[in-house]
């Protein structure tokens, strides 16, 4: 039985897409009658609307491939540009309708060139955005971290997506950064690759070097699990999994898979435990009874886990405290504005809380704004991440 497809969400898409359009053009035709307009306008718009819709259908067969990228970073880039364009253009109109008479081409043109502006802001996120790493600093204070371990620094990275990195040399530059910071403990906290175990390969002489007195620690993300391509069949899938696990072990990071280590500093311990990946939405496999399995209800915990909404279901809520819990995840959707006092990002309307600290009842998570970069392939004010956080006894 053919599975029946439900065309309103497309039809809703397309109706949006021709309005916005129409709009544009009657804006730029303020400035011109020539007669191609429209045709070539109609045409391109066309033209990109299919290759979209022709790609996103084809990805789960062959994946993000440049034909895929270039369909959508055309689309995104066109729509973030025409809305701006949008903007002005309905704010001139408004002014028109209290004070009569034609439109005023000055707001064309001034829309039109913050059209211009964004294309090249995105075009900055595309070349050069996406490996503009950013170290981030916290310090967080807690009444009942072992005395011994006042001061002890953590570095955090997530969300590496292995398979979408192209330039080494900037790849380099973040991993120095990494190491500049000196810290106690590395963790990386899930999503190594897109899909694909080999998709690393390229890249562990890289992540290899990261070293910590402590350790470097690792867990899995929704990505690491292969769910989003085709196998030839579940054993397939199953050894992909294996080699990216192994992987992990190959660059020195010890893979935490429902499971917690302790590490002591001059006779004090505080608990390191890590999930396998637990987001609403995108499997629900971690397993937080099992990794406090024998952990002392009064100890010190650090807990990574990969999805955010795993804080909110399950984590601050648990019997025994958890004090800091570690996550990535939504990558603050590569796109938004951290500046000015203003923190916005689109991804703020799926998480409440997508980015940096937050606390309840004595209960930290804090969420890396990732180390690289999945979909598009580019960031616009949401910068790479490398976090560092430092424990304080509270005094």
């Amino acid at each position: 039985m053919k599975r029946k497809i439900n065309l309103l969400p497309f039809a809703i898409i397309t109706a949006f897409v021709f309005l916005l359009n129409w709009y544009v053009l009657s804006g730029i035709q303020t400035l011109t009658l020539s007669s191609w307009l429209s045709p070539v306008f109609w045409g391109f718009i066309i033209f990109i609307t299919v290759a979209l819709a022709y790609s996103i259908q084809r990805m789960r067969d062959n994946g993000m491939d440049i034909f895929f990228k270039i369909t959508t970073h055309t689309f995104l880039v066109l729509l973030a540009s025409e809305l701006v364009f949008i903007i002005v253009l309905f704010l001139g109109d408004g002014y028109r309708l209290i004070t009569g008479g034609a439109r005023n081409v000055y707001w064309v043109e001034f829309g039109l060139l913050l059209f211009g502006i964004t294309v090249l802001i995105f075009l900055y996120g595309i070349i050069k955005g996406k490996y503009a790493y950013r170290v981030i600093k916290h310090t967080l204070y807690f009444e009942d971290l072992p005395e011994n371990f006042d001061g002890f620094r953590i570095t955090q990275i997530s969300d590496v997506h292995a398979g979408s990195f192209k330039n080494a040399r900037a790849v380099q530059k973040g991993i120095d950064l990494i190491k500049a910071q000196n810290s106690d403990l590395f963790v990386f906290t899930g999503d190594l690759v897109n899909n694909k175990a080999e998709e690393i390969l390229p890249w562990m002489g890289h992540f290899s070097q990261v070293k910590a007195p402590y350790g470097q620690f690792s867990i899995l993300g929704n990505h690491d699990y292969g769910d989003y391509v085709k196998w030839e069949n579940d054993s397939v899938k199953q050894a992909n999994l294996q080699d990216l696990k192994r992987h992990h072990g190959e660059m020195g990071y010890r893979l935490l898979l429902d499971e917690h280590v302790e590490l002591e500093k001059d006779g004090q311990k505080i608990i390191l435990a890590g999930v396998e990946n637990w987001g609403i939405g995108f499997g629900e496999r971690g397993d937080l009874k099992k990794a406090l399995q024998g952990v002392d209800p009064q100890s010190f915990k650090v807990l990574l886990s990969h999805d955010p909404t795993h804080w909110d279901a399950e984590v601050k809520k648990w019997p025994s405290k958890i004090h800091l819990t570690l996550s990535g995840h939504t990558h603050g959707m590569q796109f938004g504005m951290e500046a000015f006092g203003i923190k916005w990002s689109p991804v703020k309307y799926r998480y409440a809380h997508w980015a940096g600290i937050a606390s309840e009842n004595g209960r930290y998570l804090n969420i890396n704004r990732g180390f690289g970069f999945l979909g598009f392939s580019g960031r616009v004010g949401i910068w790479p991440e490398i976090t560092v956080i430092e424990l304080k006894k509270a005094r």
